[in-house]
């Protein structure tokens, strides 16, 4: 099986009728979202949650992300507390997921929460959003790609990677914002919000509306209580080098604001994020510049220092967990 791709500014009906056919029969879909590209299935049906954890590999203690088209529609599955849903209200739809308790009724099933009693809920923006609306239901939908790997920010990246596993791949062209939603919980006992995955959306705009500055942990969370907490994540095929101000050669450059680099002349590539000192440009070529630094065949990835500010915060997230120990290493 080859997955077939709709382009949406070609087939733009095509694509939305085709995807709530395949979102029907109980298999996923790789759609666009300004955020990564998502492996979306129905939310309320185990044999489709199960399908995307088979084609992503993904532990099924790390819960996903669930869809919606509006806040009306989130209000059937979960509870929103005030301060939640005046974030909700400022931000969606837009790159903010939210973690919400579970209405009883929900219909939402366990497999997509990880057995928590709790949701995280973001409403997309484009496609995304309008394929929620024609479908009814929510949509479970973490990035396309294999667990743990580098996100999608563009068709191609889906189909290099999970082409084979999957029916159908809507085009939607490059993702605008580049990394992946920030999320957030308030506790509903201090109303502190606690800044859980730091994202698409700086956590300054989130504590400018809330009125209170967001709680960050410390460290890796013991407890998965949202996507993207495992330490080890993101991660190309190369091991990743952080703070890099010189280079070995043969390794790949990425650096950023035209940082000067040690030997850099060596380098089997070399890529500045943005050479204009723009983290939101950084944010966006992110995981496109890891995959063609993946692919230049180096065995390590030196990245410059990059600001903790602003979307800096989460672009250096994601670097942290792309450079973590994987699997079997100390």
């Amino acid at each position: 099986m080859t997955a077939e791709i709709i382009n949406i500014t070609l087939e733009p009906q095509r694509a939305i009728s085709e995807a709530s056919r395949v979102l029907h029969d109980g298999f996923p879909v790789a759609i666009p979202t300004e955020t990564v590209y998502g492996l979306a299935a129905d939310a309320t049906r185990p044999e489709a949650i199960s399908r995307i954890y088979e084609t992503k590999g993904r532990p099924q203690f790390n819960p996903l992300i669930c869809h919606v088209c509006d806040i009306e529609m989130a209000e059937r599955y979960a509870v929103f507390d005030p301060a939640s849903r005046k974030l909700a209200e400022t931000f969606w739809p837009g790159p903010l997921t939210i973690v919400l308790p579970l209405r009883k009724d929900s219909t939402i099933h366990p497999l997509a929460t990880a057995g928590l009693e709790t949701v995280g809920l973001r409403c997309p923006e484009g496609f995304a959003n309008d394929l929620i609306r024609d479908f009814g239901r929510p949509l479970a939908a973490p990035s396309a790609n294999t667990s743990g790997r580098v996100s999608p920010t563009a068709a191609r990246h889906v189909m290099e990677d999970l082409g084979d596993k999957l029916q159908l791949i809507i085009d939607g062209g490059y993702s605008p914002v580049g990394v992946e939603s920030t999320i957030i919980r308030v506790d509903p006992e201090t109303g502190t919000i606690l800044l859980l995955r730091p994202g698409g959306l700086a956590a300054m705009h989130i504590a400018d509306v809330a009125g209170r500055d967001l709680e960050r942990r410390s460290g890796p969370a013991a407890i998965i209580e949202a996507p993207g907490m495992l330490a080890s994540h993101y991660a190309p095929g190369a091991t990743v080098r952080l703070d890099a101000t010189a280079i070995e050669p043969g390794e790949a450059l990425i650096r950023f604001g035209g940082q000067p680099v040690a030997g850099a002349e060596k380098a089997a590539i070399d890529l500045d994020l943005s050479p204009s000192a723009d983290l939101a440009q950084a944010a966006a070529n992110l995981f496109e510049y890891l995959k063609r630094a993946d692919a230049s065949g180096a065995s390590s990835i030196a990245v410059t220092p990059i600001p903790n500010e602003g979307l800096g915060e989460a672009i250096n997230d994601r670097l942290g967990r792309a450079a973590a120990p994987r699997d079997g290493e100390e």
